[in-house]
C-alpha cells in the first residue's frame, strides 16, 4: 500500500522575507475557515505559509499539529504539538490533543498518565472514561470497570454505558452487561450498538419483543452508525429463531451500507502478499532469545479462526502467559513507516526491505518493553494474538528474530462466513464482502503456505477442527514446536478466569463443543459467490 507523508521534509524551509503579523495572522484564520470546511490540505499549506514566515509562532504549530492529527499523521502531530506547548501554547484543549495524539500512536502507559493528569486538573466526565477504557486496554480490569462505574455514576451519556457494558461482558459479569444495555435502549431504542452489544452475547438473548423493536427502529432510523449494527443484531436475532432467510437479509443489508462507506479495495492486499511471498526465506528459523529476555509467540490467523480458544488453552502452560490483542506491532509499524514516507511514498513490502540493523533493533525492543506493561508473571513466553499478525508477519520476523509463530485455520467456508456475520469495525473491511472476504483467505492462505513450504521451520499451523476433536494430540505439536513439556492443565482451559476481550469471550469459558463447525451451511443457498472466490479452499 502506497501511503504519502503528511508534511514532506522541505515543505517547512524558508522561502521569502518576512511578512507583516498582520498578514500573518490572516493566513492563520484562512487556514482555520478551510479545516472548519473539511479542506485540510489545503488549511495545512496555509499554516505553513505563516510558519515560514513566523517560524516557532505556537499558535500555527498547535493547528499545524491538529491537522496533522485529523490526517492520521500522529508522529508529525505530536511533534507540532510538543513544540506549540514548549514555545507557550499550553491551553487545556492543546494538551488534550497531544494526549489524544499519544493514545492514537498506542503507546499506552504514556497515555494513561497524560490523561490521568489531564483529569486532575480539569472537571471532564469523558477524561475519565478514556481512562477507563486505557485502563481496560492495558489489562488492569479492576481498575477500569471501578472508573466506568464513575463514570456512569454521573453521566447519562449513551456512550458511556455502551463501554461499561462491553467491559462487564468481558469481564464474565454477563448479567450486568445485559443491564447496562437494556437501559440503553430504553432510552434510546434506535440505539444500534446497544442492541448489537445484546446480540452479540453468546446466548440466546434476544426476545420476540426485542425482534419487533427492532424491525420498527431500523425502519426509522436515519443515521447508519444506528442502522447497520441493528441489521447485524437482526440478522443474529432471526439466526438464533433458525429463520436463515431473514438472518441473511439483515447481514446483507448491514455489511452492503459498510461496504458502501469504507471502499475496500482487494487488490493491495493481494499486492502485498504477492511481494511478501518473493521476501520469503528457507534459512528463516527462530533464533535463540537473548538471555533473560521473554519469548512473543504470534498466534497468526484470520478473525474467527479460534485464535482465542488456542490463546486460552496455552496461556494454561506454566511458561507462556495470555496477554490477548496487544496492538503494538502495528502502531510501530505505522509510526516508522509515517517518518520514512516524508520523502516519498512506499509501500509495506519496501520499507521492511529498507530497514536497518539499528532500527530493527530499537523496534523490537520498544515493542517488549510495550508488551511487558501487560505481563502479570515472569513466565518465559507470552502469547500476542492481534488478528493483524499474519499480514504483518515479515515485519515481525525482522524487528523480533527469537519470536514463534504459531498459525491457526479454520475451515475457510465457516472462517469468512463467521467474520461477514460479525460487526467489526473499519479494521476488518474485507469482512463486509463475501467475495472481499473469500479473497483475504485466499491471500492468507497463500503466504502461509509459501512460507510453510519455503520455510519449513518457520511457525507452526494447527488446524481449528482438529483442535476440537483431538485436542492433545494438536496441541502437543504446538508445545513440541516451543520446546515445552505437556501438561493436563491445557484441557480445562475454561476453568480460567482471565478477562477476554474478544467476540469470543463466552464461547472460551465452555468445554470444547462442535457449534461452530459447519454454521455456514444454513446459509448455502446465499453463499455462492464466496464459495466460487474461495475455489478448492471452501472444501479444504
Amino acid at each position: 500500500m502506497r501511503r504519502r507523508a503528511f508534511v514532506s521534509s522541505s515543505a517547512m524551509r524558508d522561502e521569502g522575507p518576512m511578512s507583516t503579523s498582520v498578514t500573518a495572522y490572516l493566513r492563520l484564520n484562512e487556514a482555520m475557515e478551510l479545516y472548519r470546511k473539511g479542506l485540510k490540505d489545503q488549511a495545512s499549506m496555509k499554516v505553513i505559509e505563516h510558519l515560514r514566515e513566523h517560524r516557532d509562532e505556537p499558535r500555527g504549530l498547535a493547528m499545524l499539529g491538529e491537522i496533522a492529527m485529523e490526517s492520521g499523521a500522529f508522529v508529525q502531530a505530536e511533534q507540532f504539538l510538543r513544540r506549540a506547548i514548549a514555545l507557550g501554547e499550553r491551553s487545556y484543549e492543546i494538551r488534550r490533543s497531544l494526549a489524544s495524539t499519544i493514545l492514537k500512536q498506542d503507546r499506552l502507559q504514556e497515555a494513561l498518565d497524560a490523561f490521568t493528569q489531564l483529569e486532575q486538573q480539569v472537571d471532564d466526565v469523558h477524561l475519565t472514561a478514556t481512562r477507563a477504557n486505557i485502563l481496560d486496554r492495558l489489562g488492569f480490569s479492576e481498575e477500569s470497570l471501578a472508573a466506568h462505574e464513575q463514570v456512569v455514576a454521573r453521566s447519562s451519556d449513551e456512550r458511556h454505558w455502551i463501554m461499561y457494558g462491553h467491559s462487564l461482558r468481558f469481564a464474565g459479569r454477563i448479567d450486568e452487561a445485559i443491564a447496562a444495555f437494556r437501559k440503553v435502549i430504553a432510552e434510546d431504542p434506535e440505539r444500534g450498538e446497544a442492541w448489537w452489544g445484546l446480540a452479540d452475547i453468546k446466548s440466546k438473548i434476544l426476545t420476540d419483543d426485542d425482534m419487533k423493536v427492532m424491525e420498527e427502529a431500523v425502519a426509522r432510523a436515519v443515521d447508519a452508525l444506528n442502522i447497520v449494527p441493528l441489521h447485524m443484531a437482526l440478522g443474529r436475532g432471526y439466526d438464533d429463531r433458525a429463520d436463515y432467510a431473514r438472518a441473511f437479509h439483515h447481514y446483507r443489508e448491514g455489511n452492503r451500507l459498510r461496504a458502501e462507506v469504507i471502499r475496500y479495495d482487494p487488490r493491495e492486499l493481494s499486492g502485498e502478499v504477492d511481494q511478501f511471498m518473493r521476501m520469503a526465506r528457507p534459512e528463516w528459523a527462530p533464533a535463540a532469545a537473548p538471555e533473560g529476555e521473554a519469548v512473543p509467540i504470534f498466534l497468526v490467523s484470520l478473525p474467527r479462526s479460534g485464535s482465542t480458544l488456542l490463546e486460552q488453552i496455552l496461556g494454561r502452560h506454566p511458561k507462556i502467559e495470555a496477554t490477548g490483542e496487544l496492538p503494538y506491532v502495528r502502531a510501530l509499524m505505522r509510526a516508522s513507516l509515517e517518518m520514512h514516507m516524508r520523502r516519498a511514498p512506499i509501500t509495506v513490502p519496501e520499507y521492511i526491505a529498507r530497514l536497518g540493523p539499528d532500527e530493527k533493533q530499537a523496534l523490537g525492543a520498544d515493542y517488549l518493553r510495550r508488551a511487558a506493561q501487560h505481563r502479570r508473571t515472569d513466565a518465559p513466553f507470552f502469547i500476542d494474538k492481534m488478528p493483524s499478525n499474519w499480514s504483518d508477519i515479515l515485519f515481525i520476523r525482522e524487528i523480533l528474530p527469537q519470536a514463534r509463530f504459531i498459525e491457526i485455520r479454520r475451515n475457510a467456508m465457516d472462517c469468512c462466513f463467521s467474520n461477514y456475520i460479525h460487526h467489526f469495525g473499519s479494521a476488518h473491511a474485507a469482512s463486509f464482502d463475501l467475495v472481499n472476504q473469500a479473497r483475504a483467505c485466499v491471500d492468507y492462505t497463500r503466504l502461509v503456505d509459501h512460507l510453510n513450504a519455503v520455510a519449513p521451520r518457520f511457525l507452526c499451523s494447527i488446524r481449528y477442527e482438529t483442535l476440537v476433536e483431538q485436542p492433545e494430540a494438536e496441541l502437543k505439536r504446538a508445545l513440541d514446536y516451543l520446546g515445552l513439556d505437556w501438561t493436563d492443565d491445557l484441557l480445562r482451559f475454561y476453568e480460567s478466569d482471565r478477562v477476554i476481550r474478544t467476540p469470543s469471550a463466552e464461547q472460551v469459558r465452555r468445554p470444547l463443543n462442535r457449534s461452530g463447525i459447519g454454521r455456514w451451511k444454513s446459509y448455502a443457498e446465499w453463499l455462492g459467490p464466496m464459495r466460487d472466490t474461495l475455489g478448492p479452499l471452501a472444501d479444504a
